[in-house]
């Protein structure tokens, strides 16, 4: 039997390097691609809301006033025509934005009602990049399509880790950043950039995926580490008129120094009146605390999201770190930031590839 040398072993892991390489290339080539494009939508949606207001400064033009006879109005009038909630007028956006089952917005005038604009992803850019960041203008299909992506992604990069890791001792030599010959040039700055923001790269990546499969992260997350979903109670069918003045005045005192952020359209006969919140803490901007009363204005669940065991806060977590609502302002332009590395190694792996296959 031939007697095993070094040299020998170390054919597997070459092999398993150059199978690997392969990979990393064609993966980054292509889906890689698609990646790229999607994230620099991201890096523009950080800025929605100012993008938004800065197109249209009628926005910006109001108190951020929630009138409950406003509300009522505009509910009587849209809920109708596939109205389903409304953001509450506050101070970065002081308007009521509508949400319509078709996926078009409207928004209206604090004060009086009126309608201010109307936008979908067939007029509106920034709707169009939100609706091709989150599904690749595909709905439900290409939401999934954008999760393997993700995941084909997440697996890119822990493969450049592995291919890019250096012997001991060598570790400032492997970060180095070459100006020339190209290849050297591209190559290292492909590999030292993609670890470097290594962290940042993870945190876009696992939280976007995170979002895509959220009842999967969520079910493990609060099976290792506590908590589940609160169900809201069941009212009874009721035609009773809301007063909407009271609801919001009740709704705001449910949960001490919570941000009332969102109001739910109830069905004709629905007997439960529901509300999003954002309470103190809570990094969601929108909140995933909620107030459930009846018609008549009584709350029978008031629940505070911060409450939740650690396995439910993860899993509502990855929202805000993915469009950099934690850490104000500075994590916002880290966010927007990030939204750019994808492309940066897109580029420079091509160039990378190209220059080397000339060589040959």
């Amino acid at each position: 039997m031939a007697a095993t040398t070094p040299a020998t072993k170390a054919v597997p892991k070459r092999r398993l390097r150059a199978v690997l390489s392969w990979l990393h290339l064609w993966t980054g080539l292509t889906a890689g691609l698609v990646f790229a494009l999607a994230s620099l939508a991201g890096t523009v949606l950080v800025f929605h809301v100012d993008l938004l207001k800065l197109q249209h400064p009628q926005l910006a033009q109001h108190a951020p006033v929630a009138d409950g006879r406003v509300l009522a109005q505009l509910i009587e009038r849209w809920g109708p025509d596939g109205m389903r909630s409304l953001d509450v007028p506050r101070d970065e956006l002081p308007v009521w934005q509508a949400y319509f089952e078709d996926g078009h917005r409207q928004y209206f005038a604090p004060e009086d009602g009126a309608l201010l604009l109307y936008r979908s992803q067939h007029d509106d850019v920034l709707l169009w990049l939100h609706e091709w960041h989150v599904d690749l203008l595909g709905g439900k299909t290409g939401r999934e399509v954008w999760g393997v992506i993700g995941c084909i992604s997440l697996a890119m990069i822990l493969i450049g880790l592995y291919l890019w890791w250096p012997k001991r001792g060598r570790l400032i030599a492997q970060l180095k950043m070459h100006a020339g010959p190209p290849v050297r040039r591209w190559l290292t700055w492909h590999r030292s950039t993609g670890v470097i923001l290594l962290p940042l790269l993870l945190l876009a990546t696992v939280t976007g995926v995170g979002m895509v499969y959220s009842k999967a992260f969520q079910k493990a997350l609060t099976a290792t580490l506590g908590g589940k979903n609160v169900k809201a109670p069941e009212l009874p069918a009721s035609e009773a008129a809301i007063d909407w003045t009271t609801a919001i005045a009740n709704a705001r005192v449910a949960i001490p120094d919570a941000r009332l952020a969102r109001v739910s359209v109830p069905d004709a006969s629905e007997g439960a009146v529901s509300f999003r919140l954002q309470a103190k803490d809570e990094w969601h901007p929108v909140g995933r605390s909620t107030v459930v009363m009846s018609r008549d204005g009584r709350v029978v669940q008031a629940f505070d999201a911060t409450t939740h065991k650690l396995g439910m806060r993860m899993s509502q977590a990855f929202y805000p770190l993915h469009v950099g609502a934690v850490g104000g302002t500075a994590m916002k332009w880290i966010t927007a930031f990030t939204g750019l590395l994808p492309m940066f190694l897109l580029v420079t792996g091509f160039l990378f590839w190209r220059r080397r296959r000339g060589k040959r």
